[in-house]
């Protein structure tokens, strides 16, 4: 089987990457910067991955590229939490993810034979946020900008299906492992100044990496998954108990919070993302027999962190 991958030099993809390799897949990597994929990927260690420069937002000789894929992932998208919010950082996270997905799905038209399947990443923030809620894939849309971004992301992918090519579109919340969300955690815990971030009290809904990669294998794979999935653990935790947790796993004090005004001094707007939160369910993840390997908080950290 040979996978196409957007997005294949992030924290997910890289680790997707290694994975389908290690199965004996053969990966096409779309990426920007072709000298940094091949430093990531080198000749010698993945002899089953091809390097493509591709530009995400613009049609070009790489759609062709698609063609002889058996399967398409789109996990490519501006950064959401790394920078201030601005009007024009704003248009950026919209456009890397609306338009990004829309030339894939125009390559994967253009192609004969097609590809099966598309699995295309969107985000929880699909949901809005809420103290007090409890949302599932069935639940409606939020109104925030992350909302909206997720609700032009997904009307882009549907848009492969009237080329009779299978779509999941898999919700992720926060993907925890050595690097990304937790790795800017980690530092203040090692320095004994760890705490909750804000309140505390906003829902933190996450998957271990490696569950997020064995749900796109399973996505890839399985015919009758269809649709949208949730791609969070089944049990989401309040910032306090991912605080507490952090410090018990790292055996260091958890409680000196971080104030809300210092992460809005930051990042504006995109503070959001950390200090409000939802509390989200994979109902049709788990209905659909997917088996975490860390459905706790306590065991996904252990193993990350030890």
């Amino acid at each position: 089987m040979k996978v196409a991958i957007a997005g294949a030099t992030g924290f997910v993809g890289s680790r997707l990457v290694e994975r389908l390799h290690q199965d004996g897949y053969s990966v096409l990597v779309l990426t920007r910067n072709t000298a940094f994929a091949q430093k990531v990927f080198s000749s010698q260690a993945f002899p089953n991955v091809e390097i493509v420069a591709y530009e995400p937002i613009a049609s070009g000789s790489w759609q062709d590229t698609i063609t002889g894929c058996d399967a398409v992932v789109n996990l490519a998208g501006e950064p959401i939490a790394e920078e201030r919010w601005t009007s024009e950082h704003k248009q950026k996270i919209l456009n890397s993810r609306k338009l990004g997905t829309q030339k894939i799905v125009e390559a994967i038209v253009k192609t004969n034979p097609k590809p099966t399947v598309l699995v295309n990443a969107s985000a929880i923030g699909f949901y809005g946020t809420s103290e007090t809620a409890t949302f599932d894939e069935t639940s409606s849309s939020g109104n925030d900008f992350l909302a909206e971004v997720c609700q032009a992301w997904e009307a882009e992918a549907n848009k492969v299906k009237d080329a009779g090519v299978r779509l999941v579109i898999l919700r992720l919340g926060i993907v925890l492992g050595m690097g990304g969300a937790l790795g800017k955690m980690i530092t203040p815990f090692k320095l004994f100044a760890g705490g909750p971030i804000g309140s505390g009290r906003q829902w933190f809904s996450w998957i271990h990496i490696d569950d997020l990669v064995n749900l796109i294998l399973q996505a890839l794979t399985k015919p009758e998954m269809e649709g949208v999935f949730n791609a969070t653990a089944p049990n989401p935790v309040r910032m306090v108990d991912l605080s507490q947790t952090m410090g018990q796993v790292m055996n260091r004090p958890s409680w000196l919070p971080v104030p809300a005004f210092a992460l809005e001094a930051l990042l504006g707007d995109g503070a959001k993302v950390v200090l409000e939160g939802q509390q989200v369910l994979p109902k049709r993840t788990l209905e659909a027999g997917f088996g975490y390997q860390y459905p706790n908080l306590n065991s996904a950290l252990t193993e990350i962190l030890n």
